[in-house]
């Protein structure tokens, strides 16, 4: 695929949608075309399984049924935006991808990982991230910043932001532990501190594994 893929991974309130619109400003001043997407979502039928899970509806399938669902709204995006756009040879911001699955559903769900092994073979075949950048941030600052904002906006918490401290930082440990089996797929970034440093910390991540690579 000439494209290049490149999820961001990451706990409640890392960031992880302010800094996909700064790495794609970035990457579109160098010249390059880059889609924006996220999951579950990025398809009709994605969002329509966004919605289900999110509003809560789907926890009582259990986390074996929540994968297959992830799984099958992965399948729909990554056949009809994710790999489409590799080939046209954009590059391809997601804002979660099979990890999340792997971390929230495997690590804390206790999904089989053979199981996950299976539907992640079925809904992405050959189409793996170029990178995978984990934002990384203690549970308790990440869920009072989602807080924060959802105090400022009204919005209300999804089925994820519901939930206390404890299982988020299993989870952040479950993603570290995920970038140490495999330090050439990921890069582990530092998503304390001011948005402006995470951004160029993330810029400096981008162009030494990615960028090179095209040049």
């Amino acid at each position: 695929m000439a494209g290049k893929f490149v999820t961001f991974e990451g706990g409640e309130g890392a960031g992880k949608s302010t800094q996909i619109r700064r790495l794609a400003a970035r990457l579109k001043d160098a010249g390059l075309t880059v889609v924006i997407t996220r999951e579950p979502g990025g398809t009709p039928a994605a969002e329509a399984i966004r919605q289900f899970i999110l509003t809560g509806r789907a926890a009582a399938m259990g986390a074996e049924g929540e994968a297959m669902l992830f799984a099958a709204a992965r399948a729909d995006h990554v056949q009809n935006v994710i790999r489409p756009a590799l080939l046209r040879g954009d590059w391809v911001l997601c804002d979660r991808f099979s990890d999340s699955t792997r971390v929230y559903q495997g690590a804390e769900g206790g999904v089989a990982p053979k199981m996950l092994d299976a539907l992640e073979h079925m809904a992405v075949g050959g189409t793996r991230p170029d990178l995978t950048l984990i934002l990384d941030i203690p549970a308790a600052i990440g869920l009072r910043r989602v807080r924060a904002r959802q105090a400022a906006t009204g919005d209300g918490p999804d089925r994820f932001d519901s939930e206390q401290v404890a299982p988020h930082e299993r989870r952040r440990q479950a993603y570290l532990a995920l970038a140490a089996s495999d330090p050439n797929r990921y890069a582990v970034i530092d998503a304390v501190h001011w948005e402006g440093d995470v951004a160029d910390d993330i810029w400096r991540a981008v162009s030494a594994r990615l960028l090179m690579e095209t040049n």
